[in-house]
């Protein structure tokens, strides 16, 4: 069984001309892996941050939204991720897509041309249409938050 699929548009800068699409790895995929569309490698110090470039300029449909999420592969390896995980990429968006990683290690880690540095999975939106009522309805949870479920 194949997934369906969303068109979306996406233009390539000039420094990611020889570079692959965002693609799955394998059939099961949720998420398309994106490649840093860098000139010369990165070093990504412990605890620094940085924003990779892509590349990548894409038109999303209205009434979705891209998601950019780490690669579990990174984290666990080398303590790499996405700094504001999930990213929102927002449909109206038409600059450059920017992946925002840091480096929770406490080594040095370089980010090369073409490498996989993060995923991205369409969604659907919804907008919240707020009604402002005065009362809300009780549960047995009521106002109990942080940790109060055992966590």
């Amino acid at each position: 069984m194949t997934s369906p699929s969303i068109p979306v548009m996406v233009k390539r800068l000039p420094h990611n001309l020889d570079l692959p699409l965002p693609d799955y790895s394998t059939i099961g995929s949720v998420g398309a892996d994106i490649l840093a569309a860098v000139t010369q490698d990165i070093i990504l110090s412990p605890f620094a941050r940085a924003l990779i470039p892509t590349g990548l300029k894409i038109g999303i449909p209205t009434g979705y939204e891209i998601q950019v999420r780490p690669r579990s592969g990174l984290a666990l390896k080398n303590g790499i991720t996405c700094l504001n995980t999930p990213g929102t990429i927002d449909s109206d968006y038409r600059g450059e897509v920017g992946v925002i990683l840091i480096n929770l290690s406490d080594t040095p880690f370089t980010i090369s041309r073409a490498m996989r540095i993060a995923q991205l999975v369409i969604a659907p939106v919804y907008h919240i249409k707020w009604r402002e009522i005065t009362v809300l309805d009780d549960t047995d949870r009521g106002t109990r938050g942080f940790g109060s479920t055992g966590l």
